[in-house]
């Protein structure tokens, strides 16, 4: 497999239009003028994907009044994100990508160390898309615990 490519701080985010837990269509576009958190975990109700959105939830208020919204994107079905989010008291949306068509145009999917070796999956990521649709931070292989706290360091919340 070759090596996915990379979004980067200036490019412009890629358009998608994904079901939300209840199957409602969301696209980055409803978020034009505002910023938007756009991360992506690998699998709803696993104990590091339930750290992150939770970690998340717990810090909506604070990222709320710095005028940024947030989504997450797994592979999973609506419906196991619909028990997720309702386990977790997820208010966020959080969205499906069965197919991994958004996952590999941001550069979320493919070729990652796991416990040693190479495997093809998710790949933790996560993006600030700035009011004109354009990416203002890019990380990848973020680690679930403790990452919210340091978004908010990379952003000056703190």
């Amino acid at each position: 497999m070759s090596a996915t490519q990379r979004l980067q701080v200036g490019d412009p985010a890629p358009a998608f239009t994904l079901p939300d837990a209840e199957g409602n269509p969301v696209s980055l576009a409803d978020y034009a003028g505002r910023k938007v958190i756009v991360y992506f975990y690998p699998a709803a109700a696993t104990p590091g994907c339930t750290k992150e959105a939770c970690d998340f939830r717990d810090n909506l208020g604070e990222l709320g009044d710095a005028g940024i919204d947030v989504i997450g994107i797994s592979p999973d079905p609506s419906a196991k994100l619909a028990k997720f989010a309702a386990a977790e008291g997820l208010t966020f949306p959080l969205l499906s990508d069965p197919d991994k068509t958004v996952l590999g145009r941001w550069g979320a999917f493919g070729e990652k160390k796991l416990y040693g070796k190479t495997v093809t999956g998710v790949i933790r990521s996560t993006f600030l898309v700035d009011e004109t649709g354009t990416i203002a931070l890019a990380q990848y292989n973020v680690r679930a615990t403790g990452h919210v706290a340091k978004l908010r360091r990379d952003l000056a919340l703190d």
